[in-house]
């Protein structure tokens, strides 16, 4: 019986790194895009500029993906395209306008640190509204994300003008608040429709409703920019849109949305690490602390206690 029984365990340790590893993946992803936004704003392109070239550029892919996942899968009914259009409203739309319009007045480095409050967000949406429960382990984690992003927080304050960092920071909170929603809504659907169908049709609609918010308050004209623009938009659509998108879809299948948030709080170190490297942003031991406050809450949630299923 010993046997047989060691298979499940197997194959759900399997699940898991699988699911660690894509959100990892979809982890350094995102976090270069604060680094991109910010080579790109120097040019002169405003925030709903940038974000449709992002949206422009990757769209060709979520059609193509959509459309093939769409033949060989059942019809949507009303009530799913309603719920597709929340979400696609609430994550690459409304949490990517919010973050490029903070990041015109905040470093990279701390706008990551304060948009990863979403997993501790989305853990809590998770408990207050669908039921699930609260681990020791997901609590002290926490604990150690929280303080580090906090420590590194109140260095900025006292570097930059407080005016700007309280405003970037809000506008970035608000970010975080939306994908917080974004990713507690998306797993049930991603369990209905599966990763990749999901992660297209959601996609599809964030590009849509960036593209008529472009259409509403600028010209067409203003797609003209300096070559550079297309280059960062279009290393924002494939390194920190299309791969991160679909990685972090097949995390949350594997591994939920809380857990899988919760690994992607590596994050913040890696944008710190590249805010000092690529856009000379200072690197003090508070921000490297704080980042290994963060690192620390990783290990801890990511580790499986013998009594684990």
């Amino acid at each position: 019986m010993g046997i047989p029984s060691s298979r499940p365990r197997n194959a759900l340790e399997k699940s898991n790194a699988q699911g660690a590893v894509l959100a990892l993946i979809a982890a350094l992803g995102f976090s270069l895009k604060a680094i991109f936004v910010k080579l790109a704003y120097p040019y002169g392109v405003d925030a709903i500029t940038l974000l449709a070239l992002r949206m422009g550029f990757a769209l060709p892919v979520f059609l193509w993906v959509g459309l093939h996942q769409q033949k060989a899968a059942a019809s949507l009914s009303a009530g799913d395209w309603g719920r597709l259009f929340v979400l696609g409203c609430l994550g690459y739309y409304g949490a990517s306008i919010l973050d490029f319009w903070g990041l015109a007045y905040i470093s990279a480095g701390l706008e990551r640190l304060i948009l990863f409050t979403y997993p501790t967000l989305t853990i809590l949406l998770g408990v207050l509204f669908q039921g699930k429960p609260f681990t020791r382990r997901e609590a002290i984690a926490i604990a150690l994300c929280y303080c580090g992003i906090g420590l590194a927080f109140v260095h900025d304050l006292g570097v930059g003008e407080a005016r700007n960092i309280w405003l970037g920071g809000a506008l970035v909170f608000g970010s975080s608040v939306s994908y917080a929603l974004y990713l507690a809504g998306s797993a049930p659907m991603i369990a209905r429709l599966g990763a990749m169908r999901f992660s297209a049709l959601a996609m599809l609609v964030s590009s849509a409703v960036t593209l008529l918010h472009f259409a509403a308050a600028q010209p067409l004209s203003a797609f003209i920019q300096p070559m550079p623009v297309y280059g960062w938009g279009l290393a924002m659509a494939l390194f920190s849109t299309i791969i991160p998108v679909f990685a972090q879809s097949a995390a949350i299948r594997q591994l939920g949305a809380g857990q899988a948030s919760l690994f992607g709080m590596v994050g913040p170190m890696l944008t710190i690490g590249f805010g000092g490297w690529l856009l000379n942003e200072h690197v003090s031991l508070a921000q490297m602390l704080g980042a290994g406050l963060v690192v620390a809450g990783i290990v801890i949630v990511s580790r499986k206690s013998p009594a684990a299923g």
